[in-house]
């Protein structure tokens, strides 16, 4: 994609991106969760829509529903530098919360919300030896 036309794509995408976060947060609210807990939810489920959804193309958050793997796979471990099991472990929640509340809200097919929750299930053992792996410097994305 051109640089111009990416660069265009992202801002747009994170102008979206504003309501849903918007949204998620009084999801999160609505459900009684600690200020402290919403707060982590939505910081981590504005990195993947916001920076990761945008960082080598510009998808949508509608997109993001189908690209968790790559995210929590390798560039979570690779990119955040706070990156732990136990983080990679909170923001995969935060992520399934937020396409939880985005299928409510009818913006993503609650059938591509429930595939996403599979993925994240069936991959969790993956994305936590890739984790151990970059932590003792074994680790080779070929990404």
């Amino acid at each position: 994609m051109d640089y111009k036309i990416w660069k265009e794509k992202s801002a747009e995408n994170r102008t979206r991106n504003e309501k849903f976060i918007k949204d998620f947060q009084n999801w999160l609210v609505q459900k009684k969760l600690a200020a402290k807990t919403i707060r982590r939810h939505v910081n981590n489920a504005s990195l993947y829509i916001n920076d990761y959804l945008n960082y080598y193309d510009a998808r949508t958050m509608e997109e993001g529903v189908h690209s968790v793997y790559g995210f929590l796979d390798g560039w979570f471990i690779e990119k955040c530098l706070w990156s732990s099991k136990n983080s990679l472990k909170q923001t995969a929640t935060s992520i399934k919360k937020f396409y939880e509340c985005m299928s409510e809200k009818g913006y993503v097919k609650k059938e591509d919300y429930k595939l996403l929750c599979h993925e994240i299930k069936d991959n969790m053992d993956i994305f936590l030896e890739e984790m151990e792996a970059f932590d003792n410097g074994t680790y080779y994305n070929l990404f």
